[in-house]
């Protein structure tokens, strides 16, 4: 018997958190296991019952969804992967959720999506995905990238991240510029004529090479660097 991936919501309107709970129940594999109705609670349910993933509003009150995702990606003990955090958006009305690309986040969510959209980037992010959809990432990333300037994401300098690209191999440079696109692993895998395992193989190194925490920062990158096209 499958394990239900196990998750948590984090919305301040309780209808929203309803409406989500159903649609994520519906698919058969997910079960929500606690609700919150504030950043801090968010964090606190979330340290007591340990999900899979979280789903986190952005705004809320008494803490964010952004100060909530950071502070619950720090408080992982190390080694650990999970849980993990979909960030749920209206996008345009967000204006500091492009800082929750540094936050930690793996993934983001229109509060537009479909009832398959939602339960799509539960599964993604909790199979180690990180939640990109092409429809979303053009341009979110592009417009982190115009406000951002020339700031590398990560913690080197720009010299240093350049010296970096120069370490990729030409597969890798293929791999990032896929993950740019919002493409998993799997669909990676397919569009290079690779294995998936191989993939992730490219995808590891990658982050060592780049000094990058995740899928998310290496999308960042590509854009910073012109490997977005």
């Amino acid at each position: 018997m499958t394990v239900p991936i196990r998750v948590v919501i984090a919305d301040d309107q309780a209808m929203i958190r309803d409406g989500i709970a159903v649609l994520l129940s519906s698919s058969g594999d997910i079960e929500v296991v606690g609700e919150a109705a504030d950043g801090q609670a968010a964090i606190a349910v979330t340290a007591q019952l340990r999900p899979d993933v979280v789903v986190m509003d952005i705004r809320m009150p008494v803490l964010d969804g952004l100060r909530a995702t950071d502070r619950i990606i720090r408080s992982r003990a190390e080694g650990q992967t999970k849980p993990r955090v979909l960030v749920l958006t209206t996008f345009d009305l967000d204006e500091y959720v492009y800082d929750a690309l540094t936050a930690g986040a793996s993934g983001f969510l229109l509060k537009d999506a479909s009832a398959r959209e939602l339960i799509e980037a539960v599964k993604v992010i909790d199979r180690g995905d990180a939640m990109l959809a092409p429809s979303v990432t053009r341009r979110l990333l592009a417009d982190f990238t115009a406000r951002r300037g020339s700031a590398p994401a990560g913690g080197s300098s720009p010299e240093d991240r350049s010296a970096a690209v120069d370490k990729l191999t030409p597969r890798e440079v293929d791999v990032v510029k896929a993950m740019a696109q919002g493409l998993s692993n799997s669909e990676i895998a397919q569009a290079l004529f690779l294995s998936e395992q191989t993939i992730k193989s490219h995808v590891a190194h990658i982050l060592v090479k780049l000094t990058l925490r995740d899928r998310t920062q290496v999308a960042i990158f590509a854009y910073q660097h012109g490997l977005a096209g």
